[in-house]
């Protein structure tokens, strides 16, 4: 059985018309706290900063969650499939 959509290798490599938001989520701040960190959905094992994801508009809702992500290229790929990126987070 094969599945129609591969996993992506990088959509952070993906281009944007903003490259000042291209990345925003994955920005640490010096000293941020813990609380503030997570990990992107769609690129699994990248570290984003909830405060700076949000501040660049990198983060999606979906059924009552806020999931956050790490370039401008995840975002549209969580779109497409929003149950599958989830369930990985869980």
């Amino acid at each position: 059985m094969t599945n129609d959509t591969p996993a992506p290798t990088s959509c952070c490599s993906t281009g944007t018309a903003d490259p000042d938001v291209a990345g925003a989520g994955s920005e640490t701040a010096p000293g941020a706290a813990s609380d503030d960190m997570t990990t992107c959905p769609v690129m699994v094992g990248s570290a984003v900063s909830k405060k700076a994801a949000e501040a660049a508009g990198l983060y999606r809702d979906h059924e009552g969650e806020r999931y956050y992500f790490c370039c401008a290229g995840c975002g549209p790929a969580f779109d497409a499939d929003p149950a599958r990126y989830a369930a990985g987070v869980a």
